[in-house]
C-alpha cells in the first residue's frame, strides 16, 4: 500500500501514542517503535552461519540478505512497530513453573512447549497486527506497510530491543522486566516517520541459569546458541534422524523445550495471555507419551488443526515420541507401544523405534555376574 497523506497533516507523536493504545486494545502486552537499522545483528548472524550453527535451517542463510535490510521486504520502510503478545495459558496458576518441572521429571508424560499448546500463534498474531495496521490506515489514510511474524525474515529480537520492549537474554530470547520471556513478537514495517523509542537496559548481570540448565548444552556461550544441539530445533526444524548422542538428553520433550525459560528469574513476572487462543487444547498439558503415540495420522491432523504442531507432520511427531518413549521408564506398556510401530512404513520412524526398543531391552537384560 502507498502513503497518500501529506506528512504536514499528521501529528506523528500523537499517532504513536494512539498506536500504543490501539495495540493494548487488541491484546498486545507492549508496543514500541524503532528505526530499521540492524547492523550489529547482521554481523552476529553471519558469524552464526559461518559456524554452521543453523543446522538444516537453510532458509536462514538463503534469506540473510533480507534480514540485513528490511527495505528489501518493504521498499521505503523506515520504522518497525513492534508488539509483544503474551502466551502463558490463562488458566495457569502461580505454581506453573513447579508443575512444568514435575512433568519433566515424570518420564511417562509428554511435554510440549507451552507456546504450542494452544492455537498457531502465527495466525493469531498476524490477524491482530493486520487489525492494528488497518486502524492506523483509518486514521492517516493509505500508507506503505507490511505485517511480519517470525515466518518472515526479520530480526525481531533486535528490533524489539531497540523499541525498549526488552533486552536479548543469554539464551538469545528477548527478556522483559515485567513479562519475562513467555511472549511472541510481531512487527509492522512502515514508511510512516513515527518517533522512535529508547532501547531497553539489560538486566541479566552475572546470572547463567539458562546456560547451566540447557539439557544438551546448546547455549555454548552467553548470547550464543548452537541450534544443532537445541531441543526446540531438533524436535521441530530438524527433518532427518536425531543424532543418537543427543536422544537420551531430550528426555520426554516431544515438541520444543522451555528449560532455559523455566529457570530464568525474570519469568516469575511472565504474564498470562489476554486471549483465549492460547488456552491448552486436547489436554496437551497432561497427556502421556503412550497416549499421543497411539494417535493415527487422521487423529494427529484433526487434533492439531489450527496448531503450530501440525507443521512438523505425522512422521516427525512419531519420531519425537519414539525418542521420548526410549527415555521413559521401562514397562510392558511402553515396550508394547513401541513394538506396535516397529514396522511403520517410514524408515525414519522405524529407526527411532528400534533405538528406543534397544534401550528398553538393555534395561531389562539381567546383569552379568562378575567372574
Amino acid at each position: 500500500m502507498s502513503r497518500a497523506t501529506d506528512d504536514t497533516e499528521v501529528d506523528y507523536r500523537r499517532l504513536a501514542a494512539s498506536i500504543r493504545a490501539w495495540g493494548r486494545e487488541l491484546g498486545f502486552g507492549a508496543v514500541g517503535i524503532a528505526d530499521v537499522e540492524v547492523g550489529e545483528a547482521v554481523q552476529r548472524l553471519r558469524r552464526w552461519l559461518a559456524h554452521g550453527r543453523h543446522g538444516e535451517m537453510d532458509y536462514m542463510a538463503r534469506h540473510a540478505h533480507l534480514r540485513a535490510d528490511p527495505t528489501r521486504l518493504l521498499p521505503g520502510a523506515i520504522r518497525a512497530i513492534c508488539v509483544r503478545l503474551d502466551y502463558r495459558p490463562r488458566a495457569d496458576g502461580a505454581d506453573w513453573q513447579d508443575r512444568e518441572w514435575r512433568r519433566l521429571a515424570d518420564g511417562t508424560q509428554a511435554v510440549v512447549s507451552i507456546y504450542a499448546r494452544g492455537r498457531d500463534y502465527h495466525k493469531v498474531l498476524r490477524a491482530r497486527l493486520q487489525k492494528l495496521a488497518a486502524r492506523i490506515e483509518s486514521e492517516v489514510g493509505a500508507y506503505r506497510y507490511r505485517v511480519c511474524t517470525d515466518s518472515a525474515p526479520v530480526f525481531e529480537t533486535a528490533l524489539a530491543y531497540k523499541t525498549g520492549i526488552g533486552w536479548r537474554g543469554k539464551h538469545t530470547l528477548l527478556l522483559s522486566r515485567d513479562a519475562g520471556s513467555m511472549f511472541f513478537l510481531g512487527e509492522i514495517l512502515t514508511d510512516l516517520p513515527l518517533p522512535v523509542d529508547r532501547p531497553a537496559d539489560e538486566h541479566c548481570g552475572t546470572c547463567s541459569r539458562c546456560i547451566d540448565a540447557c539439557p544438551t548444552r546448546a547455549i555454548v556461550a552467553p548470547y550464543e546458541l548452537d541450534a544443532r544441539r537445541c531441543i526446540s530445533y531438533l524436535t521441530i526444524e530438524h527433518k532427518s534422524a536425531i543424532p543418537v548422542e543427543l536422544r537420551p538428553l531430550i528426555g520426554n520433550r516431544i515438541y520444543g523445550c522451555d528449560d532455559c525459560q523455566l529457570v530464568c528469574p525474570w519469568n516469575k513476572y511472565a504474564q498470562t495471555a489476554s486471549l483465549p487462543d492460547f488456552d491448552v487444547r486436547h489436554g496437551l498439558d497432561r497427556a502421556t507419551l503412550i497416549e499421543l503415540f497411539s494417535w493415527s495420522e487422521q487423529e494427529f491432523r484433526a487434533r492439531h488443526a489450527g496448531s503450530a504442531i501440525l507443521r512438523i507432520g505425522y512422521e516427525r511427531w512419531l519420531r519425537n515420541l519414539a525418542v521420548a518413549l526410549g527415555n521413559a521408564p521401562t514397562s510392558p506398556a511402553v515396550v508394547a507401544a513401541l513394538s506396535a510401530r516397529a514396522d511403520h512404513p517410514s524408515a525414519l520412524v522405524r529407526e527411532h523405534v528400534a533405538w528406543a526398543l534397544a534401550r528398553h531391552a538393555s534395561a531389562r537384560a539381567p546383569a552379568t555376574p562378575a567372574a
